[in-house]
């Protein structure tokens, strides 16, 4: 599997990223998959280190909701809750992009995220340099950003009161982006903030194969 590096000029890097970011948008962008996934408009996917146990349960149910009504979703799959998903996730057929807070060389992927990439469902996406090996956690603020820019709408299982990811949820909202998250009284924060409810019943309204919203 070889890394693909596309630059801001070339007619398949995202748009949503030059439209949302405009001149802070990354020069260039590496993929290790079918590119043809970043022409969907898929459901960013996040959730803080630390998440209580009653939402937990639900997110399961939320992230097997997702994989059977084939919605695309984008993450980092970094923290625990998010990895859950992701292994939640790869046991459907929908598209699924992946976006480590590092560089793609050296990386290697779970048995499921590989066969994922060679049935052309599966995505690694970076904006850091191919050689950038370590990551950190300013990487992951980054990477958590450029996440944030190529979903139109989000799914925040949990963000703490004062944490990372409650930023992160505020300047969503700030752009004007969708926010979802899990009715829950441990919650209350996001609620507060302008996020939606998501309930299973909701997930009607994605639709495999959305592409080109450039909200």
């Amino acid at each position: 599997m070889n890394i693909e590096r596309l630059h801001i000029r070339d007619t398949a890097y995202p748009v949503a990223l030059r439209e949302r970011l405009g001149k802070r948008a990354p020069e260039h962008v590496f993929l290790l998959g079918n590119p043809e996934l970043l022409q969907y408009d898929p459901l960013g996917l996040f959730c803080s280190t630390k998440c209580p146990g009653n939402i937990i349960l639900k997110t399961y149910d939320l992230a097997r909701a997702l994989r059977d009504a084939r919605v695309p979703v984008i993450g980092g799959f970094h923290t625990p809750m998010e990895k859950e998903c992701l292994a939640v996730l790869l046991r459907g057929p929908q598209p699924v992009i992946v976006c480590p807070a590092r560089g793609l060389e050296g990386v290697r992927p779970v048995t499921e995220v590989r066969d994922g990439i060679r049935a052309g469902r599966v995505l690694l996406v970076s904006i850091f340099a191919p050689k950038q090996r370590r990551a950190t956690a300013d990487l992951a603020d980054q990477r958590n950003r450029f996440v944030a820019a190529l979903a139109s709408r989000s799914f925040v299982s949990h963000a703490a009161p004062g944490g990372k990811t409650e930023a992160l949820c505020r300047e969503m909202i700030a752009m004007g982006k969708t926010l979802f998250t899990v009715d829950a009284p441990e919650n209350a924060n996001l609620l507060t903030l302008g996020a939606q409810p998501l309930v299973i019943q909701d997930l009607r309204v994605f639709k495999e194969g959305d592409s080109g919203n450039t909200k």
